[in-house]
């Protein structure tokens, strides 16, 4: 028998879930066998799937030795790896206790699609939280600090992780209601016109080639697209636009530039070979510049972040520093 003892970062779960993130060898169908016939309790007492965890709960398994062999992966390791791992190279943009707001860099995936995440924006945000003293991975059941929001490889700019369990449950709600604004900045051959307006379709996902498709009307599968833009500057055949999302589409603003005929320089899969060639930029023009935290409804922990607005500098964002050099961003 093993016994948690449910913590902040555990409050809120479900029991069955919290079981699958702690035990994930033990298999789901047997979790909830096990919860049912009461050989996982709460307190010493039966429980049902769905109770929603406090703090200051016991929990106990009575289940074999072998499911708890297995490591956790989002613990397992963790201070082995992050130990000497010496000063992380993270550009962080804010930090308090419950939120960090990291720049970044293009090249940078944010998680690895191996079985470890070395390397990656999130191992690099765990490695600094746990070199602080923020983070004890032998002292959490279930969690780990996560990113809240995802960007593409290559591209650059402002990635959210949350500190605890309800940081990032709010944060995801709000992106999810669409109460916190993203802002991009993108560097697009020609001029659009207008100026200024909004980009909707279609999107159609091919997930074996990692592609989008833009349409103009619905087709099963298609997910709506809405990009509001302006164009700040142009100069030399390129045109410098601010991109709000409106919606958050998998390569929603590439896709939809180069579909309205204004492809991202140095974009290799929705750009122009020809285009890009006399530039030799090999990553889309491409930066999450700015978010605004516009709750419109309660934010719990994180309210005093309501309103709040930040973003990077000019030298922040090579392309507009190489390319338009003249405008001042802010």
């Amino acid at each position: 028998m093993k016994e948690y003892i449910i913590g902040k970062n555990d409050a809120g779960q479900r029991l069955d879930r919290f079981v699958a993130k702690t035990v994930p060898s033990l298999p789901s169908s047997l979790a909830q066998k096990y919860i049912r016939i009461k050989r996982i309790k709460v307190g010493g007492k039966g429980s049902k799937r769905e109770y929603k965890l406090a703090v200051g709960d016991a929990v106990q398994m009575y289940i074999n030795d072998e499911f708890f062999e297995a490591p956790r992966a989002d613990a397992a390791g963790a201070e082995n790896a992050f130990f000497n791992a010496g000063a992380a190279p993270l550009g962080v943009i804010y930090e308090d206790d419950n939120i960090m707001l990291v720049n970044k860099e293009a090249g940078v995936v944010c998680h690895s699609s191996g079985e470890h995440d070395y390397g990656s924006l999130i191992s690099l945000v765990q490695a600094y939280l746990f070199q602080s003293g923020q983070w004890r991975p032998r002292e959490e059941n279930s969690f780990a600090p996560a990113l809240c929001n995802r960007i593409d490889r290559n591209t650059s700019g402002i990635v959210i992780a949350a500190k605890n369990a309800e940081t990032l449950r709010i944060v995801n709600e709000k992106i999810k209601s669409r109460e916190i604004d993203k802002y991009y900045l993108a560097a697009v051959f020609g001029a659009p016109n207008p100026p200024s307006g909004t980009l909707e379709g279609y999107i159609f996902k091919d997930s074996v080639k990692n592609q989008v498709y833009v349409t103009a009307t619905a087709r099963p599968g298609a997910l709506f697209a809405s990009t509001e833009y302006k164009t700040v500057a142009s100069a030399g055949g390129l045109s410098l636009v601010e991109c709000l999302l409106i919606t958050g589409r998998t390569h929603q603003i590439r896709a939809q530039f180069a579909a309205a005929g204004h492809p991202l320089l140095g974009d290799g899969k929705y750009g122009s070979e020809r285009l890009n060639k006399p530039f030799g930029e090999r990553r889309q023009a491409l930066c999450s510049y700015k978010l605004v935290f516009s709750f419109k409804t309660d934010a719990g922990i994180l309210s005093y972040l309501r309103y709040r607005s930040f973003q990077l500098n000019d030298d922040d964002i090579a392309f507009v520093k190489k390319y338009f050099p003249s405008i001042d961003i802010r």
